[in-house]
């Protein structure tokens, strides 16, 4: 995973019905494999009387968890077909579970591959997506005749400000992308003619959405 990466944008469900048979997915983001664990649990005991509770997650810096499961289904048509499903989608830090209340017609190998797969899929379009953006905290401090024009500079250049303080000078805080950091350093400091006390702060995430196409997913 790289320093930006995707994920699902908040926990939800979908049920898709196919030959009466039931299939709800639920989602939800995690930090850790002791997360997913949990989430699959609590899903679990939701549906006591579900046939199945098939799941998969990726979970790590690198991906480096990943965890998948029939839950009694034939071996490769819920877990793998979900976990690919993430990969397929470059989703990280997610957990899948796929609740199967059977309606009494099987469906085959095929058919349960893409049950399980388009009810991920469906899912995953329901709650949406985010890329997550390692940002650098940049602070800026000018007098106030420079505030107005650097005010303005930010605006135009849609520069985030997290934080302005006013005091014997203007204190303002911006939030960049670790790859256009030095960019727009430079270009504060020529705007200002020099006049500005520049420092750098703590780095954090940013969440971006981004739109869900279905074929990426099916």
């Amino acid at each position: 995973m790289s320093e930006n990466y995707l994920t699902i944008k908040t926990s939800g469900s979908h049920e898709l019905e196919i030959k009466k048979s039931r299939f709800i997915c639920s989602v939800q983001r995690v930090a850790k494999k002791e997360d997913a664990d949990a989430f699959i649990a609590s899903v679990q005991q939701d549906n006591p009387k579900a046939n199945h509770n098939c799941f998969a997650y990726m979970v790590g810096k690198h991906d480096e968890i990943q965890r998948e499961s029939d839950d009694g289904e034939p071996s490769g048509t819920a877990g793998v077909p979900i976990l690919e499903v993430l990969k397929r989608m470059k989703l990280h830090d997610t957990v899948a579970v796929v609740t199967r209340y059977f309606g009494g017609t099987k469906l085959g190998a095929g058919g349960l591959i893409r049950a399980y797969s388009n009810s991920t899929s469906r899912a995953i379009e329901n709650v949406g997506l985010v890329q997550k953006v390692l940002q650098q905290d940049i602070v800026l401090n000018v007098s106030y005749p420079n505030y107005e024009k650097l005010n303005y500079h930010l605006e135009q250049q849609q520069i985030q400000v997290i934080d302005t303080a006013y005091g014997s000078d203007v204190t303002v805080t911006i939030a960049v992308a670790l790859n256009a950091v030095e960019q727009v350093q430079t270009s504060i400091m020529n705007l200002l003619s020099g006049q500005v006390t520049i420092k750098t702060g703590d780095k954090h995430y940013h969440e971006i959405d981004v739109p869900v196409y279905p074929d990426a997913a099916d």
